[in-house]
């Protein structure tokens, strides 16, 4: 598992830096040694004193005899020879590549104001004649790398002599990067290690990093035969009430009913068996009469979908549809992609035309949803961005990308790499900049993403039930703060229950999913074992790329 906070990240890697305790030691240890050894002061001999007359009069000669324009055209040539020097060392630097691995450079893709570049590590030979570094040099080489990436950052050669300090952590020394990448014997990824960092300072801000995916054919291979194991938790029902009715104060609503908050706490007691609220409680099939109504058509289609769903919504005529990209025939032929809109955004999609008899546009299946549940087109979309489970009842992996995302890696290799390879469930990025929840909630009011009383009211509740700011006590945990624009998810119970009860929150609270996501996680693991693997934000950048719709820049 991974998450917890500090303050803020000091690079776009969404991966914490290392503990400086090993560099003041050594600096330590150096300044002991070299203070400890006996000083001896010798007096200068008449040889040196001699010597030194004479280069004080060839000195003197060489200023007679050398005009001054001839000394400024000696000095001009020898500052350009050492530039010259330098440039061509760093050109060098930058041209390194890891043994055993093709980098492929792909096409330059803008995001905000930042431009990246998308690099995808295929692994061709699983034997080298040149030594990989090791775990702690690669460690080295990925907090490098968050340092160069972090939103322009112009002291970057100075970051590793600094430990940020923050108002309620200033005790703390930041903790060390954890690398979970276990990989099985042999495994061709095995002696992946991240390139050195580019120099060029002029390409700021977070940045996608390598990824070591399989081939395609060797990712399927990789796909489990049976579902994973869930921990306690074996039989997850779902609570069903034709006439919902509000018991408190706050909280709740038609679409998820209105948990009490004793009904609430009793959802985190993980038990063999459980009844949980998890939207749609007005009707026993999800989608027919239960808000955020499908169509019978469509609710045949999903059922049909047994393996591998990608899913994405759109709500709002927000964003424009994109492609995926990079897809192999047997994702094609296999893996059901589904897209879902309000009637708003199919309208649009109509009248451009781009919509077939089929109802898809390119790959996806447009799915039309009637009947939304909230007024809020951001609320809307939480509904299958976490209760994909619900609506896809016999799909065994999912992937939820938001909708101004393209996707551009194959979903076999994504889910080889976040999930099938070390026997994760749930993956999700963490936030690349934030990974404390009061900072969070913080820059969330800042930017206006929500009513600000009710992100205050949201946190003062996790802070009495026991939230405290993120500190090296959660380790391995790196972070409580998900960029949750991608989840890679196995649909077993106990993944089930989680984004059961992080809808809920998200329905009692505020729609700012970021806030929940910490609570929800730690109440479920401080009963069960079970882990999230909460991947670098500059790995997700590796498979989805952000296409800023021309709505978002007005």
């Amino acid at each position: 598992m991974t998450g917890t906070s500090l303050g803020q990240r000091t690079g776009s890697y969404g991966s914490l830096p290392q503990n400086l305790q090993t560099q003041t030691t050594t600096t330590a240890f150096l300044q002991i040694q070299a203070t400890t050894s006996p000083i001896v002061i010798r007096k200068p001999s008449k040889m040196l004193i001699s010597g030194s007359r004479d280069k004080e009069k060839f000195i003197s000669r060489f200023f007679k005899f050398t005009s001054r324009r001839g000394f400024g055209m000696l000095l001009l040539v020898v500052v350009s020879v050492v530039v010259c020097m330098t440039v061509l060392s760093a050109i060098c630097k930058d041209d390194v590549a890891p043994a055993g691995v093709n980098l492929f450079q792909d096409d330059v893709v803008s995001e905000g104001t930042a431009l990246h570049h998308r690099s995808t590590l295929y692994v061709e030979n699983n034997t080298s004649s040149s030594t990989p570094p090791n775990y702690q040099e690669s460690l080295q080489i990925v907090d490098e790398l968050d340092m160069k990436m972090v939103n322009g950052d112009q002291n970057i050669s100075t970051i590793h002599n600094v430990v940020p300090v923050y108002a309620e952590n200033k005790s703390h020394l930041l903790p060390p990067v954890v690398d979970r990448r276990a990989f099985p014997h042999g495994h061709p990824c095995e002696k992946f290690a991240l390139p050195p960092p580019s120099s060029d300072r002029k390409r700021t801000g977070p940045r996608p990093c390598p990824v070591c995916y399989l081939p395609v054919e060797q990712a399927i291979v990789q796909m489990p035969d049976v579902p994973s194991t869930s921990p306690v938790l074996q039989n997850l029902t779902y609570i069903y009430e034709e006439d919902p009715v509000r018991t408190e104060l706050f909280g709740g609503s038609e679409f998820g009913g209105y948990p009490s908050l004793k009904q609430r706490n009793e959802s985190f007691d993980i038990k063999e068996s459980m009844n949980v609220h998890c939207g749609f409680v007005k009707g026993h099939k999800p989608g027919r009469r239960t808000g955020f109504d499908i169509d019978d058509a469509d609710l045949f289609e999903m059922d049909q979908c047994h393996g591998i769903v990608v899913a994405s919504a759109i709500f709002g005529n927000y964003d424009i549809i994109q492609q995926p990209k990079n897809i192999s025939e047997a994702a094609r032929e296999n893996v059901c992609f589904f897209m879902f809109v309000d009637e708003e955004t199919e309208a649009y999609i109509r009248n451009s035309s781009a919509l077939d008899n089929r109802n898809k546009v390119g790959l996806w299946r447009i799915v039309v949803i009637r009947n939304l549940p909230y007024g809020d087109a951001r609320r809307n979309g939480k509904v299958p961005k976490l209760l994909l489970h619900r609506i896809f009842p016999h799909a065994r992996f999912s992937l939820w990308i938001d909708g101004k995302l393209e996707l551009v890696v194959d979903p076999y290799q994504i889910l080889e790499r976040f999930l099938w390879r070390n026997g994760e469930t749930f993956a999700i990025s963490r936030h690349y900049r934030r990974f404390d929840v009061f900072e969070e909630a913080e820059a969330n009011k800042a930017a206006g993403k929500y009513d600000n009383s009710s992100i205050d009211f949201q946190v003062e509740f996790y802070k009495r039930e026991g939230l405290t700011p993120y500190s090296v006590a959660k380790l391995p945990i790196t972070s409580d703060v998900p960029e949750g624009c991608v989840i890679v998810r196995e649909h077993i119970p106990i993944t089930n229950l989680f984004t059961c009860l992080w809808f809920n929150e998200v329905d009692r609270f505020t729609s700012r999913d970021q806030l929940s996501f910490s609570t929800v996680r730690d109440k479920i693991i401080s009963k069960v074992n079970w882990s999230i693997n909460m991947f670098m934000d500059c790995e997700r950048r590796n498979f989805v790329v952000q296409v800023l719709s021309p709505l978002s820049i007005i």
